[in-house]
């Protein structure tokens, strides 16, 4: 019998080789051949499962964004069976920052692929797809924290949430060009809570009661 190969793993090792060469040399000048040589693959052997670049850091991204999802339920859960939107969003938040080796991986293959999608109207849209649940989601928790009187109920809205998102990528931005460490980016983060939420020593109801 023909030996049965396991193709979602193969393609997982595939970015696995794609991350090594976005961790030490960046993906801007990486082929298809260079990721098959980090595989140790024949280069059709690769094109059988990504036929172009563009294929394979689509698959990369989406695994990477997985990862990191399962990252950021583990440490809600941490926070307890029925948390408030508050560490929700901050375990949210801070699972979307390149803090550590993984992370940073992640956040490297993410830019590969948003300035291929720049000029790529397809690229485009895929990386536009995402951005609405995630806003939603936000916005639900701004929303439920408001109902529990911890945030003042005009900052509960989409904008406000979109904004989160932005804070995030330009943390994110920042700490790969080493203008701020992870550990600052993370104290930035929380100061924005602080600010939207009021501080923790009030109960975060800080924002909601100066009203």
């Amino acid at each position: 019998m023909p030996k049965k190969v396991d193709h979602e793993a193969r393609r997982q090792e595939i970015s696995g080789a794609l991350w090594r060469i976005a961790s030490t040399r960046g993906l801007d000048g990486a082929s298809l051949r260079d990721v098959a040589a980090e595989a140790g693959i024949s280069l059709g052997r690769l094109q059988h499962y990504f036929r172009t670049k563009d294929e394979m850091l689509a698959f990369a991204l989406r695994r990477i964004n997985q990862l990191a999802g399962d990252r950021i339920r583990a440490s809600i859960e941490a926070a307890g069976a029925e948390p408030s939107p508050r560490p929700v969003l901050r375990a949210c938040l801070a699972g979307m920052l390149p803090l550590d080796a993984k992370s940073r991986i992640g956040t490297l293959v993410g830019v590969a692929y948003f300035a291929r999608a720049v000029h790529d109207e397809q690229l485009r849209a895929d990386a536009r797809d995402g951005i609405p649940v995630l806003r939603a989601f936000f916005a639900d928790q701004l929303r439920l924290a408001a109902e529990r009187g911890e945030l003042a109920p005009e900052r509960a809205t989409e904008d406000e949430a979109m904004l989160l998102i932005s804070l995030v990528d330009g943390l994110s931005t920042y700490i790969l060009l080493d203008v701020h460490g992870p550990q600052q980016a993370l104290e930035l983060l929380d100061l924005h809570l602080a600010n939207l939420f009021g501080s923790p020593a009030d109960g975060g109801k800080g924002a909601a009661g100066d009203q």
